[in-house]
């Protein structure tokens, strides 16, 4: 099975930009959906984008929070998937979390579909 790890998170001003990096291991991470997931304190979990696996074409979808301002990236050779955050906002604060399926296509949006998941990376925008 995938094993996930991120790393990037920390302490932004709003506007501010931060990029954090999801590093697969154990299996190709392009075999995978890869989504980021957050969740802030006493809030459900959301939805933040995914990059399907190559295999089913590799799209991107992205929350409509988010939309505009964040990029979901995959590098092949480094086994990793990025989420770049431009425009951060005080409501983007949240932990961080990357996960992994390999379920359908119409699954890549929920949440709760997700079997593999790493320890995730606080991100805090405030000034």
């Amino acid at each position: 099975q995938v094993q996930l790890a991120e790393s990037g998170g920390g302490l932004v001003q709003p506007g501010g930009s931060l990029r954090l990096s999801c590093v697969a291991s154990g299996r190709t991470a392009s075999d995978y959906n890869i989504a980021w997931i957050r969740q802030g304190s006493g809030k459900e979990r959301e939805f933040v984008a995914v990059i399907t696996r190559s295999g089913s074409g590799s799209y991107r979808y992205y929350g409509d929070s988010v939309k505009g301002r964040f990029t979901i990236s995959r590098d092949n050779a480094k086994n990793t998937v990025f989420l770049q955050m431009d425009s951060l906002k005080p409501e983007d604060t949240a932990n961080y979390f990357c996960a992994a399926h390999k379920k359908p296509f119409s699954l890549v949006r929920q949440v709760g579909e997700y079997d593999y998941w790493g320890q995730g990376t606080q991100v805090s925008v405030s000034s």
